[in-house]
């Protein structure tokens, strides 16, 4: 060949000029002409064990992004639960810093909008990159915002704005922007990182020890997105330095800090915009799917197969010269929602983990924490994930995939359900623990019993271990399964489920009070580990059809446009 593809590298190498949209295509070709990358046959598949490509460079400066951003994210929400529930100590050191006094349950109502509104708001941004700007250029647009927001809530948590009664007010307008803006980032930054690796099929490669190896797209997608994951929680160890300032010094510290951690996360936005793989934005994916939900409701009969304009031209001649779809959209729009079936479960799940942003900390304020401010504990969960995520990605996947064992994304995500019960269920027992010990007993009302917060450390590390199998497997499942005019919208459905989680935890706010809060995480674990049980009953075949399309070297979209292709190519 003329031209040769370093697949190992899992980009185009040596001067190859190919349009990026058309990659996949021209990898499929060059592969079947390359014996040194053979496809797998079904002996391979059987034999042989499954590894990740190399990850493109361009996916560090993509994880560097989210890196700034989630430092920024976690340094700032770290300080709210205290900042809202107690009141300003009028000096510091504080032994409880505080700046509104509004009370444990406001400031779970207030924290728990903020999760609310940061994990809806990636709709829009969603809708903004696939629509019209493209992700690159919609996730500057939404740091921009963010910046505004994050402006407002450092000047107004000044001692003189608190002491003025602009805290709250502030505080409000502040989280409203922050959150629109760190939605906008979120649809589209994980899809982002994913679009750096252009290689779609399987091929058998040759190590250097002479071992046979099959790299699959599904291996190294587990690979990036456990990479993307480590410098989120990298990042989130922020709220250590923040705590520490809040209490120590106060929150306008605690806030600049993050603020001015922000701007090389924009540098790094601007710098790296000609290194990005981007795809372009699509049109109006919503409006479309709207109108062709409408057509299936109320004026075809059959669902959304007798809605393509190939279909309706024999059926409903005069609704087909109407229609703005085409067929394959409508192959497209069921295969997105073909995917967004297991999330529906997510809601359940997320709300286990919401707990170590609010419950959990007003929990660790009725504990010995010795020197330390109660929310610093919070960070255990990073730290827990910083450890167990290399050892997962470098041991325990690769040990498995040795063994034949290789973990698929349903038998991963019921894990997570299984885990995020396991840590519930312990808290629930630290919180009877507590309510039994001296001196306020179960009417603690935020004094401290004599009981050590280091008992939280197993609910955060359970939980850890279930974001890995949870959380991690989510997005790499979301962006997998969703076609690529609608991947954005698909992660942003996917964070979603956070949305509704926040919508159940508002229902739980009125059992977030003593004594009744052992009762609620009890609650929460009875159905986290109900729903790992049915995600696994009613879902795990997906697993067999994951090896299958990596079998066959493309997912069902590859498979449609190779097809067409060589329909095109016989009627020629």
């Amino acid at each position: 060949m003329d031209e040769k593809v370093e697949r190992s590298e899992g980009e185009i190498k040596k001067g190859q000029q190919l349009d990026q949209f058309s990659v996949t295509e021209s990898f499929d070709q060059v592969h079947k002409e390359d014996d040194n990358y053979p496809e797998p046959t079904a002996e391979d598949w059987k034999n042989l064990r499954e590894v990740a490509d190399n990850v493109p460079s361009s996916a560090y400066l993509v994880i560097l992004i989210e890196f700034c951003e989630r430092f920024t994210y976690y340094g700032l929400s770290g300080p709210f639960q205290n900042y809202i529930q107690h009141p300003d100590p009028g000096h510091y050191p504080a032994d409880q810093p505080g700046a509104m006094g509004k009370g444990q349950q406001t400031a779970t109502a207030l924290t728990t909008f903020f999760q609310f509104w940061c994990y809806i708001t990636p709709i829009i941004g969603a809708v903004i990159a696939d629509q019209y700007l493209g992700k690159y250029k919609t996730i500057l647009l939404f740091s921009i915002i963010y910046f505004v927001g994050l402006i407002i809530l450092t000047c107004t948590s000044i001692p003189s704005a608190i002491a003025s009664g602009a805290a709250f007010p502030g505080y409000i307008v502040a989280i409203i922007i922050i959150g629109l803006g760190t939605g906008g980032i979120k649809a589209n930054v994980s899809p982002l990182v994913a679009e750096q690796y252009r290689s779609r099929t399987a091929f058998v490669k040759t190590l250097k020890n002479g071992d046979r190896v099959i790299v699959t797209p599904q291996a190294t997608y587990q690979k990036i997105f456990n990479m993307f994951y480590w410098g989120i929680n990298i990042g989130s160890l922020s709220a250590i330095a923040t705590t520490e300032l809040e209490k120590n010094v106060g929150f306008w510290p605690a806030f600049v800090l993050p603020t001015l951690m922000f701007i090389p996360c924009i540098g790094v936005v601007l710098l790296g915009r000609k290194r990005y793989v981007q795809h372009p934005p699509r049109g109006s994916v919503f409006v479309e799917a709207g109108k062709l939900f409408w057509l299936s409701t109320f004026k075809v009969k059959g669902g959304m197969e007798a809605c393509k304009p190939s279909n309706l031209a024999v059926t409903h001649p005069d609704i087909a010269a109407q229609v703005t779809h085409d067929d394959v959209f409508v192959d497209e729009l069921r295969r997105a929602l073909k995917a967004c079936v297991i999330f529906l479960w997510f809601p359940i799940w997320w709300l286990c983990y919401q707990q170590i942003a609010n419950n959990l900390i007003s929990q660790a304020s009725t504990m010995l924490t010795g020197n330390v401010p109660n929310d610093i504990m919070q960070n255990i969960d990073p730290i827990a994930l910083i450890i167990l995520i290399p050892i997962m990605d470098r041991l325990i996947y690769p040990g498995l995939r040795r063994l034949k064992i290789n973990m698929r994304p349903i038998f991963r995500i019921s894990l997570g359900f299984f885990f995020g019960a396991v840590a519930m269920g312990y808290t629930a027992g630290i919180q009877s623990m507590i309510y039994n010990t001296a001196p306020y007993y179960n009417h603690p009302d935020g004094e401290t019993n004599w009981i050590s917060a280091a008992y939280q450390i197993p609910s955060y590390v359970f939980i850890a271990i279930s974001e890995i199998f949870c959380s991690i497997t989510g997005m790499e499942y979301a962006y997998k399964k969703a076609p690529q005019s609608m991947k954005s919208i698909v992660m942003a459905l996917f964070l979603l489920t956070n949305c509704f989680a926040s919508i159940l935890a508002f229902a739980l706010v009125s059992v977030a009070v003593d004594p009744k809060i052992q009762w609620m995480y009890t609650g929460i674990a009875c159905a986290a580990f109900i729903c790992g049980i049915l995600v696994y009953i009613l879902h795990h075949k997906r697993d067999k059809t994951d090896i299958e399309e990596d079998a066959i070297g493309r997912s069902e979209e590859q498979m449609d446009v190779y097809n067409d292709k060589k329909e095109d190519s016989d009627k020629a």
